[in-house]
């Protein structure tokens, strides 16, 4: 057994994000840092992690990433 609580496939966790469009697997029982939001759940740690697979396709912040043109 893993006692690294972000390891912990029994808790509900959050998905996280910033205003870089970046995201981060939390716990639901640790507060929120400064700066994220947010985006996802609480669900299982499992379901959080599926949905920052189809949600995060560009791992670049925001800032970096190549805006289109209209």
């Amino acid at each position: 057994m893993s006692n690294n609580i972000f390891d912990n496939e029994h808790i509900s966790f959050l998905v996280l994000s910033n205003d870089e469009k970046q995201y981060s697997l939390w716990p639901e029982s640790c507060a929120i840092p400064d700066g994220w939001q947010v985006a996802f759940g609480p669900h299982q740690r499992d379901e959080c992690l599926q949905w920052v697979n189809v949600h995060w396709c560009d791992l670049r912040p925001k800032s970096l990433q190549v805006q289109e043109l209209s």
